[in-house]
């Protein structure tokens, strides 16, 4: 058992501030090995003071245990600010109580609330649980009633790929906003116009709460990929392209990935986004290469 002391309970969207500030993501370990190398990550991106580090939800709940643990341990172990992911997937509303109240008595105070993806397959037909929530405003909602809780919600730049239009996306945004929502994480994506669309359509409706990039360091091509598959946000122009000479040369890969990377980074920070949120897969190495690169901390 740790002896130092808990943390102070500080919230993302202090830590957010007025920006530019960096924050990761991590998801829950499987087991030992895994531990051991989340472990390694959180101690080597410890120093660099990320403005927050959440931790995900399985699909299903079916992590709801680590995730608790796991967070609770970066929020009473580390100098660092945690959050927790939350999902409505297959669970009643007293159950989501028991994980909120378990949040709450580790030490957690920022949550992630999203309705999350159909088990098994991301693009299914959704079903609520009969004693469940249906849509993410109704977990903000039931989040923000359970006490004092930084809130944030996802956000997607070219729709949830079972919104109608980016309209109906839109709406479904600022619906979990007016709920009480602190700020908001897009799904990843490799070109920055769809995310500043998105901005500027939130602007425009009078919305002045944090919108975070959402973002996955480009290192193999499977990563190539795999990305519209997880974000639903379409390959940009020439990107296959520009990579296509590398794909059988995995280090080159890389460089030439986090190469792109960071130029997309650059663009967004020009652009005044207020934060850069990295989903790092539980390794550290390419996230401290890029705030590096980045100017977040020297080199």
């Amino acid at each position: 058992m740790s002896t130092r002391a808990a943390q102070p309970r500080t919230s993302v969207i202090d830590r957010i501030g007025d920006g530019p500030v960096f924050s990761v993501e991590f998801f829950p370990p499987k087991d030992e090995q895994g531990e051991a190398e989340l472990w390694r990550a959180v101690r080597r991106l410890e120093p660099l003071d990320p403005a927050f580090v959440s931790v995900t939800y399985g699909a299903g709940g079916s992590s709801r245990d680590r995730t608790i643990r796991t967070t609770g341990r970066i929020a009473t172990d580390t100098t660092l600010v945690a959050m927790a992911h939350l999902t409505a997937v297959s669970h009643s509303t007293a159950e989501l109580r028991h994980v909120i109240g378990s949040y709450a008595a580790a030490g957690i105070s920022n949550v992630l609330a999203v309705r999350g993806d159909p088990p098994g397959d991301p693009l299914g037909e959704w079903t609520p649980h009969p004693e469940g929530l249906t849509y993410a405003d109704d977990l903000v909602r039931l989040v923000k009633r359970s006490g004092s809780f930084c809130v944030g919600v996802a956000a997607f730049p070219y729709g949830h790929p079972r919104s109608a239009d980016l309209d109906v996306d839109l709406q479904r945004l600022l619906a979990k906003i007016r709920a009480g929502a602190d700020f908001a994480i897009s799904q990843l994506f490799w070109e920055p116009e769809g995310f500043l669309r998105l901005r500027d359509r939130l602007a425009a409706a009078g919305c002045d709460v944090p919108l975070l990039p959402g973002i996955m360091p480009l290192l193999s091509a499977k990563t190539l990929q795999r990305g519209p598959e997880l974000s639903g946000a379409p390959l940009p122009d020439g990107l296959a392209e520009r990579m296509a000479p590398y794909a059988d040369d995995p280090r080159s890969f890389r460089a030439a990935g986090m190469d792109l990377t960071t130029e997309l980074c650059q663009k967004l920070l020009g652009e005044g986004v207020r934060g850069l949120h990295f989903y790092t897969l539980n390794r550290s190495l390419a996230t401290v290469e890029l705030v590096r690169r980045l100017g977040f901390v020297g080199s």
